[in-house]
């Protein structure tokens, strides 16, 4: 038990000497954040994988966090922590994280060995095996830097937008796959939606990241409703209507390449953004509402306009 915590004291020095915030330093170490809180208050131990990606990050010695080096040994100089001398995106663990999620947007994650992923890092697979042990650490992994990224990159678009109307249509707009790195995120997370449905870590992962998608959305109508930009309506199952329909409407279009003739991004676009202009502004008389609310839907409100095959999306 005094070891654990010795351990743990030595990773709170790299983390302090780096610079950064724990869940910052989470990120770069490619860990859940409550697993890093847990090991360092004692109730969990880490993993040697885990120990290995923060010496890296922290360019230490891994024999020094472990406690079996002595700083004045034969690794004098290398146990002490000092400030990673990688930039914050770099280091090992991240370039193997990276590589990875650019493999399995191109090949699927069961066609992805790990001599592929190590020849791509220029590495030896003995060092794959060093920071992530087997594939299924691999792939929580990169589906957990996915999931930071995107979470990072809807913020930073969030705080551009001047109200909530615009803040919904900047998240559209990041989750349209435009761009080949919108297109390869989101073929990223067509293999985690089918290992979702096997893997339980793998499902938790995916379960935990849309309950926080879908919030992020309902605060946003939330707000607009607050703001008078939109109506009245249910912020909870706006949003998951919203989320399923950019869901549908993006495996469509990832189903054929660009300009083959199916569904296309500005499509995509045009339609998500309709929903915002029909059910969300507060200009229309169509509703979003949970169904068996107290007011009546579109179809059963008198004088309401009839939907036609125009004014939804879908095939």
């Amino acid at each position: 038990m005094r070891q654990q915590f010795d351990v743990a004291e030595r990773v709170r020095q790299v983390i302090g000497a780096a610079g950064c915030t724990q869940r910052e330093f989470a990120r770069r170490v490619v860990m859940d954040p409550s697993k890093l809180s847990r090991s360092l208050s004692g109730s969990r131990r880490f993993t040697v994988a885990e120990l290995a990606r923060i010496a890296d990050a922290g360019n230490v010695d891994a024999g020094w966090l472990l406690g079996t080096t002595a700083v004045g040994g034969a690794a004098a100089g290398a146990g002490a922590p000092r400030p990673p001398a990688a930039p914050p995106e770099g280091g090992r663990p991240l370039q193997i994280v990276r590589e990875t999620v650019r493999l399995i947007a191109e090949r699927g994650f069961h066609a992805v060995r790990v001599a592929d992923i190590a020849a791509a890092c220029d590495t030896s697979t003995a060092t794959i095996h060093y920071h992530f042990p087997g594939r299924a650490e691999l792939l929580e992994a990169a589906v957990r830097w996915c999931m930071d990224e995107d979470t990072a990159r809807r913020a930073a678009r969030i705080a551009e937008a001047d109200d909530a109307r615009e803040e919904l249509r900047q998240l559209i707009a990041l989750q349209v796959p435009h761009t080949e790195r919108q297109r390869r995120q989101w073929l990223v997370w067509l293999d985690l939606w089918a290992e979702a449905a096997r893997s339980t870590a793998i499902g938790r992962l995916h379960a935990d990241f849309y309950r926080q998608w879908r919030q992020t959305v309902a605060d946003v109508i939330r707000r607009g409703i607050e703001q008078g930009v939109f109506r009245a309506v249910d912020p909870e199952y706006s949003a998951l209507r919203l989320t399923a329909l950019i869901d549908g409407l993006a495996t469509q279009v990832l189903a054929t390449a660009p300009g083959a003739g199916g569904t296309s991004a500005e499509d995509m676009d045009i339609a998500c953004n309709a929903y915002v202009d029909t059910e969300l502004s507060e200009a229309t008389e169509v509703t979003a509402r949970r169904p068996g609310a107290d007011q009546p839907g579109p179809a059963s409100r008198p004088g309401a306009k009839q939907p036609g095959p125009s004014d939804q999306p879908g095939p």
